[in-house]
């Protein structure tokens, strides 16, 4: 039998403790640094790397508003988010040579939501033969970048993308 080691997990294993409040909301209040991994921030709405990612790049474009459904939203903010969408396939195409997406919305805990409460879009890139035996016989993931090297490639690529059309709100 072969073994895939990811010594990486041993710190959230001994570490996990559930944080007070949202975890989404705590981010907000941070720098924007490889630990809170805001990769951009809009007018009212934010894109934030996912910390347990299906795949390499996956990002969530969410409200800065702790809102649970669509409903809740001002018709400004959900345009943002959509906005911010739509940048995150741009992004992640240039950086990662992506093929496709896969683009949706948990409300609700029915519905599969890991964060209740703070409502939030998955941008999940996908690449042609990307589900292997690992995750469909094995329920593994493989994912070839450290989360760090992830954030820098996707901060940089928002910081490029925009020609300075993009402003990057960073909390200092």
């Amino acid at each position: 039998m072969k073994h895939l080691w990811s010594p990486w997990r041993m710190t959230y294993i001994e570490n996990h403790t559930k944080a007070d409040g949202c975890v989404f909301c705590n981010a907000q209040t941070m720098t924007d640094s490889p630990e809170n991994l805001i990769a951009f921030r809009g007018k009212n709405a934010y894109v934030i790397l996912n910390r347990y990612p299906y795949a390499s790049g996956h990002l969530m474009a969410l409200p800065f508003e702790h809102i649970s459904t669509l409903e809740e939203l001002t018709p400004e903010t959900r345009a943002e988010m959509m906005e911010l969408t739509s940048r995150c396939t741009t992004v992640l195409r240039k950086i990662y040579r992506t093929h496709s997406f896969n683009v949706g919305i948990n409300m609700g805990e029915a519905a599969g939501a890991g964060v209740l409460g703070h409502i939030h879009i998955h941008i999940v890139p996908r690449w042609a033969g990307d589900t292997n035996f690992m995750s469909a016989v094995g329920g593994t993931r493989v994912l070839p970048e450290a989360l760090e090297d992830t954030y820098k490639r996707v901060r940089e690529g928002f910081l490029e993308a925009g020609n300075g059309e993009w402003r990057i709100e960073n909390r200092e």
